[in-house]
């Protein structure tokens, strides 16, 4: 089991590393607003990053915008480097979970994730990289089993509406689920909106690297998941989906690599019946498919080379549209945004043999919730901390490196989140009718 104790060598439950970065700064509002919800009504927090003034910055901006003007003077801060390993220690040994907000993970992830398994302390990454993320699974799997310590990535909007999302599909269905579909849609309010350069930086080395992963991928020499009922057939790279109703690519982040390492621990550790999955993003009408295609030839380009690769870190907002920008969001925009995630499943009714015939019944879950980068996130990485320390015994029984569907699949996450405002709603049909059945599967 899990330790979550907090002693007077390891004062804190909580620190958040780059707490003064722009993912960080929301993370340590959030965590302000939620200190009730620690074990037995108390949370002991620290704030770590590398300057001190601009942390001391942070606790008087969340001070300021949450009117607790206690956080100016009763969170302690640490001054820890990401290229000073003693500093990496001293900060774990203090520790029961770290928090790391300091991305791209595949440059700075690794030094961090190395400290927490040596120094006992658990840790929770928002990372959409899977690169960084299955390449700390093989480096630090054994060694974190061994500590019982919990490192669990990709914590935040990656990936823990997908893996959580197909988790619940599967609870809520009423048989055997055998394949999973995700829709992402994105809406910004009359202010528009736009993601912080950080995420296009992952984005940029991440296709970059893409021959890396393979290479990493064939280091664990993996089987083949046995693939259940009807094989999932993959969409082409650009359609017009019927399930939201405007034109969809395939989705480019973190998603597919974490479900189907959840996939893989719930069958390998619980015998349970592998869900294929597919995830898909819309993008909108005819004019942002041309807006796409436009972008992605010069990305496609441009990041096969380092001049290129130049291009693109430097100039975000010009080769995305305006998508990705270095000063990230405005709080309006945020207020304005929110996402929905339409998971499609389907699968074998009870009695009813996957391996004989075609599926016939379908569930409908949708995930919900606020702007995904800077406010659903925080939601989720705090929350999944905050599952950690009150049920420490219904996570898995050794400490290891985990997916948030291996690390949360028999904890109350899904509960807390929808106390949060990031919802999960089922509704059931079968094929004979099309009609759904249950409004609400809760």
């Amino acid at each position: 089991m899990a330790r979550v104790e907090t002693t007077s060598s390891r004062p804190y439950h909580l620190v958040i590393f780059g707490a003064s970065g722009f993912t960080g700064q929301f993370v340590v509002e959030e965590v302000a607003r939620t200190i009730s919800e620690g074990p037995k009504g108390n949370l002991k927090w620290a704030v770590a990053g590398r300057s001190k003034q601009k942390l001391e910055k942070v606790l008087e901006q969340a001070a300021g915008v949450l009117s607790k003007p206690e956080l100016r003077s009763e969170v302690d801060i640490i001054v820890a480097d990401v290229g000073e390993p003693d500093s990496l220690a001293a900060m774990c040994k203090q520790a029961v979970i770290v928090l790391n907000c300091v991305g791209p993970y595949r440059f700075y992830g690794e030094p961090v994730v190395k400290a927490c398994v040596e120094n006992g302390a658990h840790h929770i990454d928002i990372s959409g990289e899977p690169q960084f993320l299955e390449g700390m699974q093989l480096n630090y799997n054994s060694e974190a089993a061994e500590k019982g310590v919990y490192i669990i990535g990709s914590c935040g909007f990656d990936s823990i509406p997908a893996d959580m999302g197909v988790i619940y599909t599967r609870d809520q269905f009423k048989g055997t689920l055998t394949a999973v579909e995700s829709f992402l849609t994105v809406s910004a309010g009359s202010d528009g909106g736009c993601i912080h350069d950080g995420t296009w930086q992952s984005a940029v080395y991440g296709f970059a690297d893409g021959h890396k992963l393979q290479s990493l991928r064939r280091k664990f020499n993996h089987k083949p998941l046995p693939a259940v009922g009807s094989k999932l057939k993959r969409r082409g790279t650009l359609f017009f989906s019927n399930e939201i109703q405007q034109y969809t690519v395939p989705f480019m982040g973190s998603d597919p690599s974490v479900v189907k390492r959840s996939q893989r621990f719930l069958v390998e550790e619980h015998q349970a019946t592998p869900v294929q999955y597919g995830a898909y993003a819309g993008i909108g009408g005819i004019g942002s498919v041309i807006k796409l295609m436009f972008a992605g030839m010069m990305f496609w380009f441009l990041v096969k080379f380092s001049f290129g690769r130049n291009l693109l870190i430097k100039h975000p907002e010009f080769f995305s549209f305006g998508l990705f920008s270095k000063a990230g969001p405005s709080r309006k925009q945020m207020e304005g945004s929110s996402f929905q995630f339409a998971l499609y499943g389907e699968g074998y009714s009870e009695g009813q043999d996957p391996s004989q015939g075609k599926p016939n019944s379908k569930i409908r879950t949708l995930v919900q919730g606020p702007e995904c980068g800077y406010v659903a996130t925080p939601i989720a990485m705090v929350q999944a901390a905050l599952t950690i320390l009150n049920e420490p015994a219904d996570l898995p029984k050794a400490g290891g490196v985990y997916t948030p569907g291996a690390a949360f699949a028999k904890t109350t996450l899904i509960d807390r989140l929808n106390k949060h405002g990031i919802q999960f709603l089922s509704a059931l049909t079968n094929t004979h009718n099309n009609n759904w059945e249950v409004s609400d599967c809760r």
